[in-house]
């Protein structure tokens, strides 16, 4: 559900490129421009409406999937599916408050399971989770994304929520959510479909401020606040260091049984990388508490005037290419040379009415 209060130009999404009718054509295009593989996403609720196994499975959105599957392979284009792309169902919501309920845990490995009974005798690639910090922050820090929660002192635009505490609640779950969904897959499913399970995770390079210790550190914190908050638990079971020291009791312990769930919960890393930013320290703050400020880290595209990289269409987003090498060696190094995908990655071009813009 998109609420046109919240869009700028009040437009929405309910048609955009209409796949669901057009998937074959679509197909075709990636066919000719010589692609092998297609990442998609699921619908929670056009497989669960009410987002519940209880609640019956919609046997026409599965056709659709299956239909989208058939086509991909006829063609040799091989599916990488994602079963969570943001769009919580909103029945789950007005239940329990969504990612912020421990009962989403067992209602998203449900969704999975029907989705890896339905659909894995065909799909050999599947992602559990798209971005969970876009998730968490974005929607429970920022207040920019569904389900637009954030603390009403900070950014001013959000009627309830809490940045303190909220995203590290939301993260917990996801991550417990996943590694359910893995456990799942690798005992029941993985040796007769023999696919690969996995999750993507997107993280922006950090480039000290300065030449300083203190910036150092400051850039080291601002990627364990991104990057390393599900990377650290995925290969050692617990948050990062950095993390427990200057969150505390906000943040959430992870049971000895939680812990052993989720270390090596993924056969590969997808990686969504964009653009990078300066990193400078800031001293500790004593005022009421944030994730946005919790890493005390000053995060700038910009450094004496100067961008750190060619400036796009995004406030944020600048064109950045070496950043993505540094990432993937970072990530070789310490986190074990784990199997990468890229699973997405590129810049914005403003968009003009009534104008082509040619690819």
């Amino acid at each position: 559900m998109i609420f046109a209060a919240k869009i700028v130009d009040g437009s929405n999404g309910d048609v955009a490129v209409d796949s669901y009718h057009l998937y074959k054509e679509d197909v075709r295009l990636m066919k000719d421009m010589g692609m092998d593989a297609y990442r998609f996403s699921i619908s929670w609720t056009r497989i669960l409406p009410d987002g519940t196994l209880r609640g019956g499975v919609n046997r026409e959105g599965v056709e659709y999937y299956n239909n989208l599957i058939n086509e991909l392979l006829s063609r040799g284009v091989q599916p990488f599916v994602t079963l969570f792309h943001w769009d919580s169902p909103q029945a789950l919501e007005d239940k329990y408050g969504g990612f912020l309920n421990p009962n989403i845990i067992n209602d998203y490995k449900d969704y999975a399971e029907v989705c890896f009974r339905e659909f894995g005798d065909r799909v050999k690639h599947w992602i559990t989770f798209n971005e969970p910090w876009a998730v968490s922050v974005a929607g429970y820090a920022m207040g920019v994304l569904a389900p637009g929660r954030c603390s009403p002192w900070e950014m001013g635009k959000c009627s309830a929520g809490d940045s303190a505490s909220e995203p590290y609640t939301v993260s917990h779950h996801q991550l417990l959510a996943h590694a359910a969904a893995v456990k799942l897959y690798r005992k029941k499913y993985k040796v007769v479909q023999k696919g690969k399970i996995g999750i993507t995770l997107v993280s922006a390079w950090f480039v000290p401020f300065s030449h300083s210790d203190s910036d150092s550190d400051a850039a080291k914190r601002a990627i364990d606040f991104m990057f390393g908050w599900f990377m650290d638990p995925l290969t050692r079971g617990d948050y990062p260091l950095s993390m427990r020291r200057m969150v505390r009791d906000r943040l959430p312990r992870f049971t000895k049984q939680q812990s052993k769930l989720v270390k090596g919960a993924f056969d590969f890393i997808g990686i969504n990388y964009y653009t990078a930013n300066y990193a400078d320290n800031l001293p500790p703050s004593n005022g009421l508490k944030s994730y946005n400020t919790d890493a005390r880290a000053n995060l700038t595209g910009f450094r004496n005037g100067a961008p750190i990289g060619p400036e796009t269409g995004l406030p944020w987003l600048y064109v950045y290419p070496q950043g993505l090498r540094d990432l993937l060696l970072y990530v070789k190094e310490k986190y074990g040379n784990p199997t990468i995908y890229i699973t997405e990655n590129g810049e914005h071009i403003p968009s003009h009415r009534n104008k082509h813009t040619e690819t």
